[in-house]
């Protein structure tokens, strides 16, 4: 089996596991209620907008690692203390925004984003390393601890409530954020600060923080819509069906993460092959999954949430295509960012998508409700994608039906994995 299959299957493994303990977190909190699940996932979304925009260090870390074989332990030891001070501004900015606003549910991120930055950020060595063990449990373990936290204050207090469950997340990111502290000191990561590395690399990072921003934004700026234009309720079932549907880009990121160090290469032509596969893998098992999430879906959901989600199916049946097609774009942007070294494209085209959602869901949520969110968002990332898969034609070389068309190595790629993850054995 091929390096990228069995580095595929370990990132695969451990985000489906983190899946499968998020998705019983979001079981604890759906079932207090579809406000109570709303509320949820809109503190996930303002947390993941803040990891995202000052976790643009990760990337710049990897590169340094895969592109130019350096051991940079002044960048990251440098990365590490700018990230606990942009946590703290982090903190300072959510203490007076919640003053202003009475947010209440936001005070776990607050008094924990001082530490919320340092995993995201450090998991650029493993990742520019190709370590994908270490990336796993750093993926895994939030969730789990997450859980663990639940279970604590069950056995305590009975069935917690929605706080008590956001303080256990938010305390979870943090414990995360001291072990990685710990790893990265006893493998020699950390050392003298190399403040001109960091800043000669400044502009590079806030501009993958800006794409990741603009891209998570494209991802959850439905959620926003529907929380603005229908209310709480609706946001909490409409966020049920984008977390199935988005379960699928576990395989792709899994994907793209095993072949970041390879497609990071300076060699423009197996950069782009090794792209080239990564997507078409990406959408082969994506295109044979997605009937298999919906169908368990239609059958599982109703006994595990309980009256409220009924119309969750026909959500999910309108995200999925969509979904689909964009579990290309993390492979395209790791070959932007990567190999090529420009950034600032794959923000433009989440940019683009992003400016789409906005336009087709003031549109259609008015008119059609949630589904008309659904479907706006699954027009935007199928136009957002074709124009990707044109600029990475244009820019690697390689013809674009090279996205597409997979050879005999893929299918048997794709037939291991379905046999790995059945626990079938040739």
């Amino acid at each position: 089996m091929t390096r990228i299959v069995r580095g595929s299957l370990i990132a695969l493994a451990s985000r489906v596991a983190a899946a499968g303990l998020g998705l019983g977190v979001t079981l604890v909190t759906a079932r207090l209620g579809v406000t109570s699940q709303g509320t949820f996932a809109l503190y996930t979304a303002i947390e993941s907008a803040l990891l995202l925009m000052g976790s643009g260090w990760a990337a710049v870390i990897a590169r340094r690692i895969s592109h130019f074989a350096e051991r940079p332990v002044g960048l990251v030891s440098a990365t590490t203390l700018w990230s606990i001070a942009m946590g703290l501004l982090c903190t300072l900015l959510l203490i007076i925004g919640g003053r202003l606003h009475t947010v209440e549910f936001l005070m776990p991120l607050v008094w924990t984003a001082p530490l919320m930055l340092v995993a995201p950020n450090l998991i650029g060595v493993w990742l520019g390393s190709a370590r994908m063990t270490a990336m796993a449990l750093q993926t895994l373990a939030p969730v789990a601890l997450t859980l663990l936290g639940i279970g604590i204050v069950f056995v305590r207090s009975g069935v917690p409530s929605l706080i008590s469950v956001l303080w256990c997340w938010a305390l979870a990111r943090a414990s995360v954020g001291v072990f990685v502290l710990a790893m990265a000191w006893r493998e020699r990561w950390l050392g003298a600060p190399d403040w001109r590395a960091l800043i000669g690399q400044l502009r590079f990072s806030a501009i993958i923080g800006a794409t990741n921003l603009v891209a998570l934004m494209n991802y959850k700026v439905d959620l926003f819509l529907v929380e603005r234009l229908l209310g709480r309720a609706d946001t909490g079932v409409y966020s049920i069906a984008v977390l199935i549907a988005e379960l699928l880009w576990l395989i792709s990121s899994s994907v793209t993460q095993a072949s970041y160090a390879g497609i990071g290469t300076a060699d423009r032509s197996m950069a782009g092959k090794r792209t080239a596969k990564a997507v078409r893998l990406s959408l082969l098992t994506l295109l044979l999954i997605s009937p298999l999430i919906w169908a368990a879906a239609v059958v599982v959901l109703p006994r595990l949430l309980g009256p409220g989600y009924e119309h969750v199916p026909v959500l999910l049946a309108a995200l999925l295509p969509g979904v689909v097609m964009y579990g290309a774009a993390s492979g395209l942007s790791a070959y932007f960012t990567n190999h090529a070294g420009r950034p600032m494209l794959p923000a433009l085209l989440a940019g683009l998508s992003l400016v789409l959602t906005l336009v087709l869901s003031g549109l259609l949520i008015p008119a059609y409700g949630a589904l008309g969110a659904a479907v706006a968002t699954t027009l935007s990332y199928i136009v957002a994608v074709c124009v990707s898969m044109l600029m990475f034609a244009w820019m690697s070389g390689q013809h674009i039906s090279r996205l597409f068309v997979p050879d005999q190595s893929d299918l048997q790629a794709v037939k291991g994995l379905f046999r790995r993850l059945s626990g079938v054995r040739s």
